[in-house]
């Protein structure tokens, strides 16, 4: 590695980038935990975070990843025997449909190419057939960080509406909050699930659900076992409940500091900075490309997501050797294929603390790593990045 010659550019979807800002909050002695100084930013960073899913419903916080704001969203609206719908989206979709099917609850999983959205008319046409609304609960992923497609979640509101089906309406924003335009109440969506390691640029260890009245009502009456996870019992008069326990404190004035970040450059400001990056990207591998080796995953460019982008490669590419490469002699680390790209694919993450520089650096790097192991490739893929930056700019 060569961790002392530079800085090393974490260019993976998650974890991501710490600020300076965020670390700093972060270290500082222990604080008294029932005392009204940590009661206060704890309520204020509870209030704030509503703000980042755009919601009037209420936010709860898990010293978890983000498989824990998972199972939460579940046990706390499911019970043994119900039957969720998840439509395909990649690698996630297929994590959070096993998970469901591990707490006792039946699964419907609409299988997909990984390339593609998800299909609105499949889903309405599923809860159409569902006469007797076995079906308590729809498991959306936003975006999934392995295919790195973004689906239409209005659009899937609009299907369940449509087939006038009373299912929640569960949606995975843990690699699409911040980094892309959401709006849970606007959009109709009853429970949120977030992580704090990627567009909220916070160490991993804190998972999060945001849940309307109508979701918390649902959930009077579950019976899937969550006395972790249960949101009646994580409000009330004494704060130590609302971390069912000791709470996280440092990460908390990191998680104020990350909520403070975001709202200075507004929830607007953020997701278009995203989608420059994203489009920088994209516009290098279209170039890369051009030799027939290496592909984007998304074959629609609506649906590429705004912050990780998977590339697809021929058989004459080691991903494991270009990923090796760029880690141990240029100091850049990407991601590579997961699931049913594991080994077909790498990805490079452009969310959270990333800006143009890193960007560039990053794809500068790549395209080296290119040369140095022979792997045909297009030329030009740096500038057609650098061109893309200057008329966003202009």
């Amino acid at each position: 590695m060569n961790a002392h010659r530079g800085w090393n550019f974490l260019m993976t979807p998650g974890p991501t980038n710490i600020p300076e800002r965020i670390q700093a909050a972060m270290n500082r002695p222990a604080l008294e935990y029932a005392g009204s100084e940590f009661e206060d930013l704890s309520k204020g960073v509870h209030e704030d975070m509503k703000k980042l899913f755009r919601t009037e419903g209420e936010v709860f916080f898990y010293s978890s990843n983000g498989h824990g704001a998972w199972e939460a969203a579940l046990s706390n609206t499911l019970s043994p025997g119900d039957t969720v719908l998840v439509p395909g989206t990649g690698q996630f979709s297929m994590g959070w449909s096993a998970l469901a099917e591990s707490l006792g609850v039946k699964s419907i999983y609409l299988e997909n190419d990984w390339r593609n959205s998800i299909d609105p008319g499949e889903v309405e046409q599923k809860l159409r057939e569902d006469r007797g609304h076995k079906i308590k609960a729809v498991l959306m992923v936003h975006t999934d960080t392995a295919s790195a497609i973004t689906s239409d979640i209005p659009a899937i509101r609009k299907a369940m509406d449509s087939a006038k089906h009373p299912a929640l309406l569960m949606v995975d924003t843990i690699a699409s909050l911040v980094t892309t335009e959401y709006r849970m109440d606007e959009w109709g969506v009853d429970v949120s699930i977030a992580a704090c390691q990627k567009g909220i640029m916070m160490p991993p260890g804190m998972s999060f659900t945001a849940a309307n009245d109508k979701a918390r009502k649902v959930g009077e009456n579950a019976r899937l076992g969550r006395n972790y996870w249960d949101w009646r019992t994580r409000r009330g008069e004494i704060h130590y409940t609302w971390y069912c326990g000791t709470g996280p404190i440092n990460m908390i004035f990191g998680l104020r500091e990350a909520v403070d970040m975001i709202l200075e450059e507004t929830l607007e400001g953020a997701a278009t900075r995203h989608q420059r990056l994203a489009d920088a990207t994209r516009a290098a591998i279209g170039k890369w490309g051009e030799a027939g080796t290496i592909e984007m995953n998304a074959q629609v460019q609506e649906q590429a997501a705004n912050g990780v982008t998977t590339i697809l490669v021929d058989d004459s590419i080691d991903v494991n050797a270009l990923q090796k490469l760029l880690r141990e002699d240029f100091g850049v680390a990407i991601g590579h294929g997961l699931g049913a790209l594991d080994g077909k694919a790498f990805r490079i993450g452009h969310m959270g603390y990333c800006n143009e520089p890193m960007i560039l650096g990053a794809l500068a790097s790549i395209e080296t790593a290119f040369k140095v192991l022979g792997i045909a490739h297009g030329q030009g893929g740096v500038m057609a990045a650098v061109e893309s930056l200057a008329a966003a700019k202009s």
